[in-house]
């Protein structure tokens, strides 16, 4: 058999890079998208460096940019993938506030572009849009895949037009197009300006003797947190299904950011009503109190179940902090990847 071809939006960030790993385990043939820049921002993937001079080289990066359709529909036809995993966006919720117009033009017209150009060349590839759990907002939880959508961001309300741009096209054209509505999960790999990371950081360098306080806004908010090596997972499942459709991944359990807080500064030894202040800078507009998720269609239909809930997810994320070297790099040491277009 021919070796699967797998394109991945968004190789570089979390999700990307655990999914380009799962992928590269399976036997794929993995190419990345990412943005021309000045600086290479590879860190989360340089440990699966290869030289694409090699002839077995088994990881790709093309430039290339989700505003840009005409490119998009280039590569496609020039790397031709069996699957494409669309997880780029601008995905920082508390940003889309500040940039709604470039969210929805990144996050959801996006979406668009990638589905136009499937539709364009022909291709019979296989679709994943990376969809989130922000599109409920304050619909009353548990949220399943039948509970309404009540964005109450721009990047939510991006990501329900993603959602539904994508159900279009499948119903529409015959994509094999699926939604992965994904609950909150994090990982030693989050960027720093998302709240886990952002507490488990703190932590660390506090106890460490770097840093003295923590400023966050709302402590009362609850999330569903899973384990984002587990959640590509699910991904992966859901393009093996003969017939396309969409999935709640969660864990189906609820924290609070101040639950997050204890987890993770206890783990480091301290108390962290000593080291937090409260900033209403990062306060929403219109915040989202509690989101919930049901997998159990996952569970029933791709048999996939998690197994890190949040306790554990603070504690390895608080690990990985306390273990890391000031000034070292966090994912290994090899040279940035060289691009073939």
């Amino acid at each position: 058999m021919s070796r699967r071809i797998a394109l991945i939006t968004g190789i570089t960030g979390q999700d990307g890079s655990y999914l380009a790993e799962l992928l590269l385990q399976k036997g794929y043939e993995v190419h990345g998208l990412i943005r021309r820049s000045s600086t290479f921002s590879t860190t989360r993937i340089d440990h699966l460096y290869q030289d694409p001079h090699e002839p077995d080289a088994r990881l790709r990066l093309h430039y290339g940019d989700l505003a840009d359709g005409s490119r998009i529909t280039t590569l496609l036809e020039q790397i031709r993938p069996d699957e494409v995993y669309h997880l780029a966006a601008q995905s920082h919720v508390r940003v889309s506030f500040d940039e709604p117009e470039f969210t929805g033009t990144t996050t959801g017209l996006g979406t668009t572009r990638l589905l136009e150009a499937i539709r364009m060349t022909g291709l019979p590839c296989r679709f994943y849009q990376a969809s989130s759990s922000e599109m409920y907002g304050i619909t009353a939880p548990p949220q399943s895949e039948s509970t309404p959508f009540h964005p109450r961001s721009p990047y939510a309300a991006a990501k329900v037009y993603a959602y539904w741009i994508t159900r279009n096209y499948r119903e529409a054209y015959g994509i094999h197009a699926v939604n992965g509505i994904l609950f909150n999960h994090e990982s030693p790999r989050r960027g720093e300006t998302f709240v886990t990371r952002k507490i488990a950081r703190a932590a660390a360098r506090i106890a460490r003797g770097e840093q003295e306080f923590l400023h966050l806004g709302n402590l009362e908010a609850r999330r569903d947190w899973g384990y984002a090596p587990e959640y590509v997972d699910a991904m992966w499942r859901m393009l093996q299904t003969d017939t396309p459709d969409d999935y709640v991944v969660a864990t189906g359990t609820s924290y609070s950011v101040r639950d997050f807080l204890t987890f993770c500064f206890e783990r480091a030894g301290l108390d962290w009503e000593r080291h937090v202040r409260f900033d209403e800078r990062y306060l929403r507009p219109s915040e989202v109190p509690d989101l919930i998720g049901d997998p159990s269609k996952a569970a029933r239909e791709l048999d996939w179940k998690p197994s890190v809930l949040t306790p554990e997810l603070a504690r390895i994320m608080t690990d990985a902090e306390l273990a890391e070297v000031p000034g070292a790099r966090t994912s290994g040491a090899a040279p940035a990847p060289q691009l073939r277009s």
